[in-house]
């Protein structure tokens, strides 16, 4: 073989070699962006939907019209089955999938056994509402236990969250009747929260005397961590009235009929 050959043959490979390392790294970069940007990924637009349409402002859920419109629920679900949360989406993406998801799944398990009392009814092979393992993303179960200490108090450490999710009874709060997303999570988590505290179906408040929802009780850890007191925690949501630092605390009983309309 001569020189010319040689140098023709070698600097094609070298030709071809370089091309393929640049499309290499090109992909892995585009890999890098898309992981790195954390850009919503999926729509809760059918949810919102489905919430404008059959919960009321107070949280009353229209359940005999959802389960006129299952298809619709059930399409949104399988959407959510289909596109788990993933660790390198954003935050606030994250969050607001743990949410909907927590509601949305809650609907179909009152839904799968209506009409019913109380979520508190359900049951199946020795297990509670809670501990079901019904809930399908990509390829595991979940219960919806596992969802609210896991996925979301175990990860966000954000006390708002109770707030939001909904368990299907009248004492719960109320359920939101629009999704939550990336872009409203941080708005609508204040919004609810101060709601809440505000609404004197769920808690009696008073300068020198609260009475307050049991979920104070059950999840007092969660409250503690951003406020030294339950009742500074109070104070922080309340703009219109200043309750004592030493104001008494009373649990109120707790209401587990279906929040229905």
């Amino acid at each position: 073989m001569c020189f010319n050959q040689f140098e023709v043959i070698f600097g094609t490979f070298a030709s071809n070699h370089f091309f393929m390392i640049r499309s290499i790294l090109y992909l892995l970069l585009l890999t890098v962006i898309t992981f790195g940007s954390g850009a919503q990924t999926i729509s809760h637009l059918e949810w919102t939907r489905l919430l404008q349409k059959h919960v009321d402002a107070y949280g009353n859920v229209n359940y005999k019209g959802l389960m006129e419109d299952r298809d619709k629920l059930d399409a949104y679900l399988n959407m959510l089955s289909e596109n788990p949360a993933m660790s390198f989406w954003k935050v606030e993406e994250q969050e607001a999938f743990w949410i909907n998801a927590y509601n949305a799944f809650t609907i179909k398990l009152i839904l799968d056994h209506y009409p019913v009392k109380s979520i508190k009814d359900i049951e199946k092979d020795g297990k509670d509402a809670w501990h079901i393992p019904f809930i399908k993303l990509g390829d595991k179960l979940y219960t919806l236990d596992y969802i609210e200490n896991t996925m979301l108090r175990g990860q966000f450490n954000d006390s708002r969250i109770h707030f939001a999710i909904n368990c299907s009874a009248r004492s719960c709060p109320p359920l939101r009747n629009k999704a939550f997303t990336a872009e409203n999570i941080n708005i609508e988590l204040r919004l609810v929260s101060r709601a809440f505290i505000n609404d004197s179906r769920f808690n009696i408040l008073s300068n020198r005397h609260v009475q307050i929802s049991r979920i104070f009780e059950w999840y007092e850890a969660d409250f503690l961590k951003e406020e030294p007191t339950i009742n500074i925690y109070l104070n922080k949501n309340t703009p219109h009235l200043e309750i004592a630092k030493d104001a008494s605390i009373n649990y109120l009983n707790y209401n587990w009929d279906l929040n229905e309309k």
